[in-house]
């Protein structure tokens, strides 16, 4: 490992591999998904366990509300789990903010729920990947810079429900990423070691459609079909896609017996602009098809939904961190690649606040969100020492202008 001091090398001896696998192994066998609220509580306590051995004030922060339309067109609020805060150092000058999320995506009837060995170095597992391997590396890599008389001080905010859209966190993200002076989120890379630049934005939505019962076969042109009206609505929003903006409708939920016009219909879909300014273009894009489909089929449409995760481009001082970090791989021998990526997560959010965010720190895998999902497992203490490293190098010199 070249471009090294003797000091970073001391600093990098302090990982061991083995602790790390072992716990991920312990964390993936922890059923997390986002609506198992027990098995978040179980997770939240168990991170807090290994988590207080860092320095700082650690603590359960409750969810913020969140509402979400139930199958009958109506708003109820959707429970989620605590999020966990840990403060390092909170009167420091520099400070920077780690993140990650504790659910998956497997719910407790997933029937993907243990792991098992692919081969010596790849580990088949719910979470293994995203994001349990990377949690518990990140935290090797703290106790290790802790060892080198550190003092920047830092946030690590490990939230619940980031694979719903970090609705009920967003807020306390926004709060603990103000004024820091770079962010490492701990998403998976690609299986090649491969890094995300810039991300699109993302916007869940749904559109409640009400139109006017009848009766089918009497008197059907006295009804307003809501499911006519809302397959007509995904219709007009697939063929919106442009460069830059994709509207993907997913699900139709309404509807009734066969022989009434139903009265009732909900449009999923999900909406990412590539750019700030595709975003608004893409409101008013959709504010416009809505008027247009509401006033053609004599239905009322409602939308609850905003793009809540705003695109992430790739500022100076973001490409500054992305070099200081392409820098300390190498000098660990982990040649990195960069390409732009097509998912979000909460790196989009911390970009929003002004702040330099590399967002997938975490350990190498695939197959993410899938029964196939994989870790590799030497990546965990790879990535371990790289956290270790680049935390010195943010200690010692901060971001390079």
């Amino acid at each position: 490992m070249s471009g090294l001091t003797s000091l970073e090398h001391d600093l990098l001896g302090a990982v061991e591999g083995a602790p790390i696998l072992a716990r991920t192994l312990d964390w993936a066998a922890i059923n997390s998904g986002t609506a198992n609220l027990d098995g978040l509580a179980r997770m939240a306590a168990t991170l807090a366990d290994a988590f207080a051995q860092l320095p700082g004030e650690l603590r359960l922060v409750d969810p913020a509300p969140v509402e979400k339309v139930d199958g009958l067109g109506s708003l109820r609020e959707e429970p989620h789990g605590q999020h966990l805060v840990l403060s390092v150092r909170p009167q420091a000058d520099r400070r920077v903010i780690l993140t990650g999320h504790m659910d998956t995506v497997y719910s407790r009837e997933h029937p993907f729920q243990a792991c098992d060995w692919i081969d010596q170095t790849t580990l088949r597992g719910p979470g293994t990947a995203d994001m349990k391997g990377g949690l518990a590396l990140m935290l090797a890599g703290l106790v290790a810079y802790e060892t080198a008389t550190p003092t920047l001080g830092y946030d690590v905010l490990i939230n619940s429900d980031e694979e719903t859209g970090s609705l009920s966190s967003a807020a306390l993200i926004a709060q603990l990423a103000a004024g820091k002076i770079a962010a490492l989120t701990y998403e998976p890379a690609l299986p090649d070691g491969g890094m995300a630049r810039a991300r699109p934005g993302s916007g869940n939505y749904a559109a409640v459609i009400r139109g006017r019962s009848a009766h089918a076969g009497r008197n059907p042109q006295d009804g307003r079909n809501a499911i006519v009206a809302a397959g007509d609505l995904a219709m007009r929003l697939a063929a919106a896609v442009r460069d830059g903006l994709t509207i993907n409708p997913a699900r139709i939920e309404g509807g009734g017996p066969n022989n009434t016009v139903p009265d009732l219909a909900i449009l999923h879909f999900n909406l990412r602009p590539r750019t700030p300014e595709l975003a608004a273009e893409a409101q008013g894009l959709v504010d416009q098809i809505v008027a247009n489909i509401g006033a053609k089929h004599d239905v009322q449409i409602h939308i609850h939904g905003h793009v809540s995760r705003p695109p992430k481009p790739i500022s100076p001082g973001t490409q500054s961190l992305y070099n200081l970090v392409g820098t300390a791989a190498a000098d660990l021998g982990q040649p990195m690649t960069w390409k732009d990526t097509g998912g979000v997560c909460d790196g989009n959010n911390i970009a929003a606040c002004g702040v330099p965010v590399l967002d997938t720190m975490g350990a190498l895998g695939g197959a993410i969100h899938s029964p196939d999902e994989f870790l590799l497992v030497p990546s965990l203490a790879d990535r371990a020492r790289l956290t270790a490293l680049v935390m010195h190098r943010l200690d010692r010199n901060g971001v390079p202008a």
